[in-house]
C-alpha cells in the first residue's frame, strides 16, 4: 500500500489552491489526499518546502521519475489514429453479431419467463439487460459507431429525447441523458480525480471510516451489490444531469449541497438542511416518474401482464414471470458490479489531485494507471465481460468500436512495456477482491505525484465540453 507522507501532501497543495475551495471541497480534498484528517491538519502547518522529486517517490512509483511523456504520448496518439482509420464493415458486422447474441438471450428469457423460476430464464433475462447496457448502449453513446454505417447505433439520438426512443434503444434504470453526462463527460475526463463521480474510494468514505467489525462491512457491501444500479447509480447520474442543467441556466446550487458527494435513494428522504438541498437539485417526484418509472413499469408490470389473460393459470404464470424478472434483475446487478465498479479501484491503481487536458500524454498515462483490464481475446470471453475487459484501451480512446479495442490492446500493452508504464490486467475476481478491500477501508489507492507531469498538460481552468456525444471537444 502506498502511504502518503506529510511532505508529499504539502507539496501537492499550495495554500492558494486550498483556500480557493469551498469548505465542503476543502474537507473532501483533505479526506481524499491524506490517510487521516489529523495528518492533513499537520500537513497544513508544515512550511511549504519542496524536497527533491526523487526523494518523494515510493519504490512502486519509481517508473514515474524517468517517464518520457512526449515519446509515450506520441506513440499512443499514433496508435489511436491508426485504429480509428481501420473502422469499417468489420466493425458493423461485429456489432450486429453481438446484438444478435443479445437478442437471442432476450428471446430465450421472454419465451420461458412464465415457467417456474429457473437458471436458464434468469441468466437469459439478466444477459439481455446486461449486454444492452455494457456493450451496445455503452459504445454507441460514446460514438464508437458514428464513423461507420451502423444504422441507428449513433450517439446523436440513441435512446435520447423521449421515453419511446429510450424504450426502443436502451431502457434501464438510468436515464440515458443523465448517464451520458455522468459517464461520458465526467467520469472519463476526470478519472480517479476528486471530481470523478465514480471514485469508489471517495464515495465509500463513510464505510471505510466506520469503526465497525470487518464482517459487518462485508455484509454492507454484499447488500449493496444486488441493488446498486437503481439504489445508487440512477439517482447519482440524474444528480449530475440536474447540476449541469442548473449551471447552463445560470442557477446557483443550494447552500448546503455538496456537489461532489454521491447520493442514493436514501438521500432523497434525508432530513435536515442537507436533505432539503439534495431535494432542490433532485426532485424526488421527477426522479421516480421520469428516471426509474419507465423501466419499472415496462419490465415488471407491462411485460408479464399478458399472462394474466390466460384463463385459470394466468395469475400463477404471472407470478412465475415476475419472480424470474426480479431474480434476473438481482443477477444483472451483480454481474454489472463485478465487471464495472472494479475497473478503477484497487491498491495498485492511482488517484489524482488535479486535472489534465484530454488527449495529452499525461491524460493517456492517467487512463492507463487508473484502470484495469480482465481476461481478453475472443468474442465469448469479451461478451461475458460486457466488453469491459478492455477498460484501459476504452479510457485512452473512448470513441472506438468494440472490435478496435481488441485489436489495439496488445499494441498498447507493448507501448506501456516499452516506456515502463504499469499496465494492469488480472482476473475479474481478483479485481473484485481489491475493489471490496477499497470499499471497506482495508486498503487504499495510490496517490499519483502529479507534480511530475508536464506543466503544458495541466488543465488550469478545468475542462468544459461542447457535447456529451462521442469524442469530447474540450474548450480549455
Amino acid at each position: 500500500m502506498h502511504l502518503i507522507t506529510v511532505s508529499a501532501v504539502v507539496a501537492s497543495l499550495s495554500v492558494a489552491t486550498v483556500e480557493s475551495f469551498t469548505p465542503l471541497r476543502q474537507a473532501r480534498v483533505a479526506k481524499t489526499l491524506s490517510s487521516s484528517s489529523s495528518s492533513f491538519k499537520q500537513a497544513i502547518a508544515v512550511p511549504l518546502t519542496e524536497p527533491p522529486r526523487s526523494s518523494k517517490l515510493a519504490p512502486q512509483d519509481a517508473w514515474i521519475a524517468n517517464l518520457d511523456y512526449e515519446g509515450f504520448g506520441r506513440e499512443v496518439t499514433a496508435l489511436g489514429k491508426e485504429l480509428l482509420s481501420q473502422g469499417g464493415t468489420d466493425d458493423v458486422e461485429h456489432l450486429k453479431r453481438m446484438v444478435s447474441w443479445r437478442n437471442a438471450a432476450a428471446f430465450i428469457g421472454l419465451a420461458t419467463m412464465w415457467m417456474t423460476p429457473n437458471p436458464l430464464t434468469i441468466i437469459a433475462l439478466s444477459t439481455w439487460t446486461y449486454v444492452s447496457w455494457t456493450m451496445i448502449a455503452h459504445h454507441t453513446c460514446h460514438g464508437g459507431y458514428n464513423r461507420v454505417d451502423a444504422g441507428g447505433f449513433h450517439s446523436r439520438g440513441f435512446a435520447l429525447g423521449n421515453v419511446v426512443q429510450r424504450t426502443k434503444d436502451w431502457l434501464d434504470w438510468m436515464q440515458p441523458e443523465a448517464w451520458n453526462i455522468e459517464h461520458n463527460r465526467l467520469h472519463h475526463y476526470r478519472l480517479n480525480e476528486v471530481n470523478d463521480p465514480d471514485l469508489v474510494q471517495r464515495n465509500l468514505e463513510w464505510l471505510r471510516e466506520m469503526d465497525i467489525p470487518l464482517p459487518v462491512k462485508y455484509t454492507a457491501v454484499g447488500f449493496f451489490i444486488p441493488i446498486w444500479k437503481w439504489f445508487y447509480y440512477a439517482p447519482n447520474t440524474f444528480k449530475e444531469l440536474q447540476m449541469a442543467q442548473m449551471k447552463k441556466e445560470g442557477k446557483e446550487l443550494p447552500k448546503d449541497f455538496d456537489p461532489e458527494a454521491a447520493i442514493s435513494i436514501t438521500s432523497l428522504f434525508q432530513k435536515g438542511p442537507e436533505g432539503d438541498a439534495v431535494r432542490k437539485v433532485v426532485n424526488p417526484v421527477e426522479f421516480f416518474t421520469k428516471v426509474l418509472g419507465p423501466f419499472f413499469l415496462a419490465r415488471f408490470v407491462l411485460l408479464p401482464a399478458p399472462l394474466l389473460a390466460i384463463p385459470g393459470i394466468g395469475p400463477t404464470l404471472y407470478g412465475h414471470a415476475l419472480a424470474n424478472l426480479v431474480l434476473a434483475e438481482i443477477l444483472t446487478n451483480i454481474h454489472a458490479f463485478i465487471t464495472i465498479v472494479t475497473n478503477h479501484a484497487g491498491e495498485d491503481l492511482y488517484t489524482f489531485d488535479d486535472a489534465v487536458k484530454p488527449k495529452t500524454p499525461s491524460f493517456y498515462v492517467r487512463q492507463i494507471v487508473g484502470s484495469a483490464n480482465y481476461a481478453t481475446g475472443t468474442d465469448l470471453i469479451d461478451f461475458s465481460h460486457g466488453w469491459l475487459n478492455y477498460q484501459v484501451e476504452h479510457h485512452v480512446w473512448p470513441d472506438l468500436s468494440m472490435l478496435q479495442y481488441r485489436k489495439g490492446a496488445p499494441q498498447l500493452k507493448a507501448i506501456c512495456e516499452k516506456y515502463g508504464v504499469p499496465y494492469v490486467q488480472e482476473s475479474v475476481f481478483e479485481r473484485l477482491r481489491k475493489t471490496v478491500d477499497i470499499m471497506i477501508g482495508k486498503s487504499t489507492m495510490r496517490r499519483f505525484p502529479t507534480e511530475y507531469e508536464p506543466d503544458k498538460d495541466k488543465a488550469s481552468n478545468g475542462v468544459t465540453w461542447k457535447s456529451t456525444h462521442g469524442a469530447i471537444d474540450e474548450d480549455g
